[in-house]
């Protein structure tokens, strides 16, 4: 079997699992009185929120998707070259779409002369516009799509234009990169290493090893000893989220080697062993360096890593060896149509209308976000029906 050419369910459904408990968490600004465990740890607090799981655990699964795509494209008869474009191409269309979503609550609305709620849907539409799976046609729809895309670029070349932030009124710049933009640069390092590398399971170990000595140096001051007055991070957080996706790859590699009727059951054992030792490792880490998602930790990065080699092995026992995915088809759009899924709440959240407090507050207010995430679903599985999903 070529597994490379192989959708495996169990990877979907983590991803789908992700997302849905994304877009809950993202929710949690419309609520009062939940427990501080469930919410983002502050900076300089030594604890690990329920919310700065998610992130990490999408980036692993970003990881365990790579080797699938790419060896996709070499069966397809792809050159690295070609492979290479696709990868960067990819990663602009993130960093486009987070340099505008970090943008949004910095925008000026009397300076921009456009309300908060019109400014936060428009770039949306332009992204779905620009990037949307238009059907293949050869005649002359095929303008109209092209037409299509090329009104989207025109929204968004629009929006620079007339955007300003602040209390000065700056024109848009990047204040971080917001999640997509994360995403992006993390998926253009890691997919070019794993491309030159996929070969040597040793050369991918040595990367992932790299990675997280780097996010190590980095916080124990290593990196300030060899440059004083060099940059706080040589790489994007100092090798952090690589470091997550990375150790979704090397999930891919095990599940490449291990994947096999006689075999299947007990890569079970080592998911969860390797979860284990890293958990361990996270809290040795812990006698060094808080836990700390702001300021991407070791370990956190370690023990996140644990989590989610952890998670994997229960639902790929569930999914894959007890064959029950069907569990999960209420929210198997958000495995699928990821991205369209992610960028949905930004233009329901402009039709937002506080609800009473008996409705986000506690309790009732967790089965609300809980809802509102099962809605979002809900929407991309209609949009998808109808021919619209995003597609980098």
């Amino acid at each position: 079997m070529e597994i490379s050419l192989k959708r495996i369910a169990s990877i979907d459904v983590f991803r789908a699992l992700t997302m849905l408990l994304m877009i809950f968490v993202n929710d949690f600004w419309t609520l009062t009185g939940i427990p501080d465990w469930l919410q983002h740890s502050e900076a300089h607090v030594d604890f690990l929120g329920f919310s700065d799981i998610i992130f990490p655990c999408f980036l692993f699964i970003v990881g365990m998707s790579i080797p699938f795509a790419i060896k996709a494209r070499i069966a397809k008869g792809e050159n690295n070259l070609q492979i290479i474009k696709h990868i960067v191409f990819r990663s602009i269309a993130l960093l486009i779409m987070g340099f505008f979503t970090v943008n949004i609550p910095e925008m000026n609305a009397e300076a921009t002369g456009m309300s908060q709620s019109t400014f936060q849907v428009s770039p949306v539409i332009g992204f779905f516009l620009i990037w949307n799976v238009y059907p293949k046609n050869q005649d002359s729809k095929k303008y109209l799509f092209i037409a299509l895309q090329v009104l989207g670029v025109a929204i968004l070349v629009f929006l620079i234009y007339k955007f300003r932030g602040g209390e000065k009124a700056e024109m848009m710049k990047p204040h971080w990169w917001g999640i997509l933009g994360l995403i992006g640069w993390t998926y253009l390092t890691c997919a070019i290493l794993y491309l030159f590398f996929y070969k040597k399971t040793n050369l991918l170990i040595a990367v992932w090893v790299f990675l997280n000595l780097m996010s190590i140096a980095g916080h124990a001051g290593w990196l300030k000893s060899i440059w004083l007055n060099g940059p706080n991070d040589w790489i994007l957080g100092n090798g952090a989220f690589s470091a997550f996706t990375f150790t979704g790859i090397l999930a891919t590699v095990l599940l490449e080697r291990f994947y096999t009727a006689d075999k299947k059951v007990r890569l079970t054992f080592i998911y969860l062993g390797i979860g284990i030792v890293m958990l361990l490792l996270g809290f040795v880490l812990r006698k060094f360096f808080i836990i700390s998602k702001i300021y991407a930790t070791p370990t956190w990065v370690f023990i996140c890593c644990g989590v989610a080699f952890i998670t994997y092995a229960f639902i790929y026992w569930l999914v894959d060896l007890q064959h029950k995915a069907h569990w999960f088809n209420i929210i198997k759009p958000a495995g699928t149509s990821t991205l369209t899924c992610y960028l949905i709440p930004y233009i329901v959240y402009s039709f937002y209308v506080a609800l009473p407090v008996s409705l986000t507050f506690g309790i009732v207010g967790l089965i609300k976000s809980m809802l509102f995430a099962l809605l979002i679903i809900g929407i991309t599985a209609l949009l998808g029906k109808i021919g619209i999903k995003l597609k980098i």
